[in-house]
């Protein structure tokens, strides 16, 4: 029943999940400027009154909580899983390999659930991945606020580097590696909040909050 030629489309569903998946690991956590808006703000007129929210049914299907490919990947594994558990179940209970009307009634069951489940791990998956992705670009992460979770973070070009914890632009919790700048006057401790100014290769700068450091930030930052 595993290999039955009836499982064949499921197995190339999975078997292309799989690879989009390899896909998004090696290019960094899928493609942000593919991503499409759930919050569609479009009704269509259904039998003289009904509204249908496209943009519900695409928040539903997991559309903008992710990364598109990420999303494809997501909904093709599970249809491929899906459809070949109740391929099996099926067989069990008709005593007979599906055939026919039951083929096609497993193919669309077996899409609408994998379309339901992907929907609802889309945003979850969507974090992980992007966690292992762009997530220290520095247009994600210069100008947010941070929390120290080192035990300091030293000045810049002493051989030593700190951590922050920061929420990036679009909602992912990161970990980046910081110094404070040499002109900065107050280190940061462990749980204090820090603001993130800039970057210089794999290191982002990090100032204190609430202190003078910051208004000197500005104060230079205005007059460029």
């Amino acid at each position: 029943m595993l290999f039955n030629p009836a499982n064949l489309p499921y197995w190339i569903f999975l078997g292309m999940g799989v690879l989009l998946f390899l896909f998004v690991i090696v290019s960094g956590g899928g493609d942000e400027d593919i991503d499409i808006d759930a919050d569609v703000d479009a009704d269509l007129d259904l039998d003289g009154g009904s509204n249908f929210n496209l943009g519900s049914f695409l928040g539903w299907a997991g559309i903008g909580k992710a990364p598109l490919i990420l999303l494809l990947a997501i909904d093709l594994s599970l249809w491929g899983l899906f459809g070949w558990m109740l391929n099996v179940w099926l067989g069990g209970f008709l005593n007979q390999i599906p055939s026919g009307g039951w083929n096609l009634i497993v193919l669309v069951l077996s899409l609408f659930i994998s379309l339901f489940t992907g929907g609802a791990i889309a945003r979850p998956m969507g974090k992980i991945f992007a966690e292992f992705g762009e997530d220290t670009s520095s247009d994600r992460i210069i100008g947010r606020n941070g929390t120290v979770s080192s035990a300091t973070i030293p000045v810049e070009k002493r051989g030593r580097i700190g951590q922050v914890d920061v929420i990036d632009k679009f909602g992912n919790l990161v970990t980046i590696n910081a110094t404070i700048p040499e002109w900065a006057t107050v280190i940061p401790h462990h749980g204090e909040k820090v603001i993130v100014i800039d970057r210089q290769q794999d290191v982002y700068f990090a100032i204190a909050k609430d202190t003078p450091d910051v208004q000197h930030w500005l104060r230079v930052t205005n007059q460029k």
